[in-house]
């Protein structure tokens, strides 16, 4: 192999070249930048820059607040979009009931504003303009109605202005709102000071890790025989959790282009959001039951142990099953019941076992789902899904 690529995680550095896969357990006491040539240093030399090839998913992803005029097409299609960009929505505020609505008490990456066809005006008013002075946000976006743009411009400083995705047919309009997720969550991983250190080393764009496994997908069974259409992959990593999914699957689908998009669910990581995957599994119905189902009480969530990270690595595979099947409204509904088969990847490959996986897709698919039969597990044992772009 001529080239050297690099996957810097929010756990672990993965690097591959022509003498495998390795990873190296990060030191936080340290930038990015100095701690891979602490690592890799004398690997790094051996390399010229154009054949160093670095991806990143360090950040864990972006969150956005979304303001809409209805349930049935402004915040249903901007919440569609988002999810679909790989973006994590931290609240959808109905406008009409804005004044009943909380602040979130997070920074917002991006706060979306959206509603009404081109041809109806004056939909905002000043409750919106109240709400948006208490939340603290990066970015804000507006996609929704002509006719309110000139309020909305004179009234919010730095307001990034969209095609409206709610066409005069009431369909969605949703290519530019997508690739401005898109890009922004791709500029705030390149953005960071650490990730910008990167360029010292290489010469090639540096690239989120989840678009570079999407863009892997179409021809995924090329390297691995067993993947069947439809699939869906699930990368399990230290700070984030994400799927990616064929858009057909999507039981209410509003995104009008087929391909593969993806789910990032933030706050279900391993080792950085460990206490947040807690917190949910805590609040989950099934949980208990699953608990049970492999021999653990739940004391096991509060241990800090072998057995216990293999448990939360087993747990955050069902939490994010559930959180895309029907038993849940909360995300986009994913199809599972037409899955022939389910491809595994990130760190838990190099943990769980494929009957620990396979122990957890029985639990999901025939005591919560009501199937009969589970997909076929193919399992990126090697991790290298990231590498086949």
């Amino acid at each position: 192999m001529s080239k050297l690529y690099i996957d810097v995680g929010s756990t672990y550095f993965k690097v591959k070249d022509d003498r495998g896969i390795r990873q190296y357990f990060r030191n936080f006491d340290q930038n990015i930048f100095a701690d891979l040539k602490e690592k890799c240093g004398d690997l790094l030399e051996r390399y010229p820059k154009e054949d160093i090839y670095i991806c990143s998913s360090a950040n864990g992803g972006l969150s956005t607040l979304i303001v809409g005029l209805s349930n049935s097409f402004s915040l249903k299609f901007a919440t569609n979009i988002a999810y679909n960009s790989g973006i994590n929505i931290i609240d959808t505020v109905l406008y009409p009931n804005i004044k009943a609505y909380p602040v979130p008490a997070e920074q917002i990456d991006v706060v979306i504003i959206v509603g009404g066809i081109d041809s109806v005006g004056n939909i905002f008013g000043e409750d919106l303009i109240g709400y948006l002075s208490r939340v603290n946000y990066a970015n804000i976006v507006y996609t929704g109605s002509r006719s309110s743009l000139p309020f909305l411009e004179e009234r919010i400083e730095n307001l990034t202005v969209l095609p409206n995705i709610v066409t005069n047919k009431l369909q969605v309009h949703e290519e530019d709102l997508k690739n401005y997720l898109t890009n922004l969550y791709q500029a705030d991983i390149i953005g960071k000071e650490d990730i910008k250190e990167l360029y010292a080393v290489t010469s090639n764009q540096i690239y989120s890790t989840p678009y570079i496994v999407n863009q892997t997908l179409e021809t995924l069974y090329e390297h691995f025989p067993k993947v069947v259409d439809p699939f869906i992959l699930v990368d399990i990593g230290g700070a984030t959790t994400d799927i990616h999914y064929s858009t057909d699957l999507v039981a209410d689908n509003m995104v009008l282009e087929t391909g593969y998009d993806r789910l990032v669910f933030k706050k279900l990581g391993v080792y950085k959001s460990r206490e947040s995957l807690v917190f949910s599994a805590k609040n989950n119905e099934f949980v208990y039951e699953l608990l049970n189902y492999l021999n653990v009480t739940e004391n096991i969530l509060e241990e800090q142990s072998e057995q216990a990270t293999r448990i939360l690595m087993q747990l955050s595979i069902f939490l994010v099953l559930y959180k895309v099947s029907a038993q849940h409204s909360g995300y986009i509904t994913l199809r599972l019941e037409r899955l022939k088969s389910i491809v595994f990847t990130g760190g838990i490959t190099k943990v769980l076992s494929d009957e620990e996986i396979e122990s957890i897709m029985h639990f999901v698919y025939k005591k919560i789902l009501g199937y009969t039969q589970i997909p076929m597990l193919v399992v990126d044992k090697a991790y290298e899904i990231w590498t086949l772009r």
